[in-house]
């Protein structure tokens, strides 16, 4: 396989190459070495690296397979780990001057998962502060930057895994998602994002659990299968986390290529709550548009949800000033002055303010119920602009109008639906955006069958093969 192609490669199709004794993991491993010295610098997507170790893993591996052992369904792919995550060796910095030196000598379950599927921890990926920034910068590594314009982001707070993938550094890479984490970078950098239902992989161990039940871990990937292997091996219990789900009754994977039922399906071009820009939603509506062809009926709805992002806003930044107590009334001056400036009004929160914040979850939690009474699936933008600068700062205009840069992301963590972005297309500035696909609770299975069938109707853009030149 030529170099270009073993960087852009699937994971799935790299992986078999391994286990078929085609592709040395030791070679595998030396390219995204190489690739990583020569990209990174321009990039900043990784942040700490283990050469040696991962060369020592690929070696192991090899001289396995060599003996006849069998190996898993990722044998031998490096994989980058988001820097909110802890893998056994690494820091684990969170983005922040305040966590620089927690070196951390266990793995978060679903790292230990995917090394047991055969994954390399190669490196750490560049994350916002403690992950409050729906872009990727910080005082401790500076911005990250999009493989595909080195002036705009590749989002947040996923950012590092999400340019590391996109410009062939790593096959493999994770990341979480609390408000639209995985999906915004997905969106921004032409790539595949599932954020899955609450719980489905677990998020353990953590001294102090998310009482909000937002966040998740899933897969941000070149394509629909590699997201689909990702959830069948991490998915299941953990007894660490109460709220990680059942292990699912089926393969992920196996379903992908089962005929779909004729779906109905609502299409709300801005859920009410916020302009969308013009070259964006007409991507997104030929996106849509693709369901239609494939003998889906697609219906435009016109419900405008309950806004919840200022509430979100001062309720999460309670929860954060709790869980960064200690730190915040002793190293004060270590966080960032935009996250000091969130968790001192966090001292103002009132109980009106909790009152109103569940109020609208309510609502929301029981439009989407409804919602989902009448169709199927919902699609709407993943959001509303093409890419803007690495640090910031986050459009409030769009077009000239008020605008919400992650209106469509967070409403379904709070509500728990399992929701992806798929590739919609190329803005007039040749930037990627994205198409959101929400499912009923529960119906992971369904969201990645419908990304899947969408894949083959309308093929995802490619990945630009060579970064841009600076400007």
């Amino acid at each position: 396989m030529p170099d270009t192609d073993l960087d852009f490669a699937s994971a799935h199709e790299l992986a078999a190459l391994v286990r078929a004794g085609e592709l040395s993991p030791v070679a595998l491993m030396e390219r995204s070495l190489a690739r990583i010295d020569e990209l990174n610098p321009a990039l900043n997507a990784f942040v700490e690296v283990d050469a040696d170790g991962a060369m020592r893993q690929a070696e192991a591996l090899a001289e396995r397979l060599a003996a006849g052992e069998e190996a898993g369904p990722f044998a031998g792919l490096p994989l980058g780990v988001k820097d909110l995550e802890n893998a056994a060796g690494f820091v684990t910095t969170r983005g922040s001057r305040l966590y620089r030196d927690n070196r951390v000598d266990f793995d978060d379950a679903l790292v230990a998962r995917l090394k047991a599927a055969g994954a390399i921890v190669l490196r750490k990926t560049n994350t916002p502060p403690i992950r409050h920034i729906p872009f990727t910068d910080n005082e401790l590594f500076g911005a990250t930057r999009s493989p595909w314009n080195l002036e705009r982001t590749p989002g947040g707070s996923s950012g590092g895994s999400s340019a590391a993938l996109a410009s062939g550094m790593v096959p493999l890479a994770t990341a979480s998602d609390g408000g639209g984490s995985i999906r915004i970078p997905a969106c921004y950098t032409g790539l595949y994002g599932l954020k899955p239902s609450q719980g489905r992989p677990p998020i353990a161990p953590r001294a102090m659990p998310s009482w909000l039940s937002i966040s998740c871990y899933g897969p941000l990937t070149r394509c629909v299968r590699d997201a689909a292997i990702y959830l069948d091996v991490v998915a299941g219990p953990d007894p660490r986390d109460p709220e990680s789900l059942p292990a699912p009754d089926i393969s992920y994977a196996e379903t992908l290529e089962e005929p779909l039922p004729k779906l109905r399906i609502a299409f709300n071009e801005t859920l009410g709550v916020t302009r969308v820009q013009s070259d964006v939603l007409r991507e997104v509506r030929a996106a849509a548009e693709t369901f239609a062809a494939m003998g889906h009926e697609v219906v435009e709805n016109h419900d405008t949800i309950p806004e919840m992002g200022g509430w979100w806003a001062r309720v999460s930044a309670f929860q954060s000033l709790g869980q960064e107590w200690d730190n915040f009334s002793t190293r004060h001056d270590e966080f960032t002055a935009r996250y000091i400036r969130q968790l001192d009004r966090a001292l103002e929160v009132s109980p009106s303010d909790f009152q109103e914040f569940l109020r609208r979850r309510g609502e929301l939690i029981t439009w989407t119920a409804g919602l989902f009474e009448q169709y199927d699936l919902l699609l709407t933008p993943t959001l509303p602009t093409e890419p803007f600068a690495p640090a910031g700062p986050i459009p409030r205009e769009i077009e000239g109008e008020p605008g919400n840069a992650i209106a469509f992301t967070y409403p379904f963590n709070f509500t728990g639906h399992p929701a992806a972005s798929v590739p919609a297309g190329l803005t007039d500035n040749g930037l990627p955006c994205g198409l959101q696909i929400v499912a009923p609770r529960h119906r992971d299975d369904l969201v990645l069958r419908a990304s899947y069938a969408y894949e083959q109707a309308r093929p995802f853009p490619e990945l630009p093969r060579k970064l841009p030149a600076a400007s």
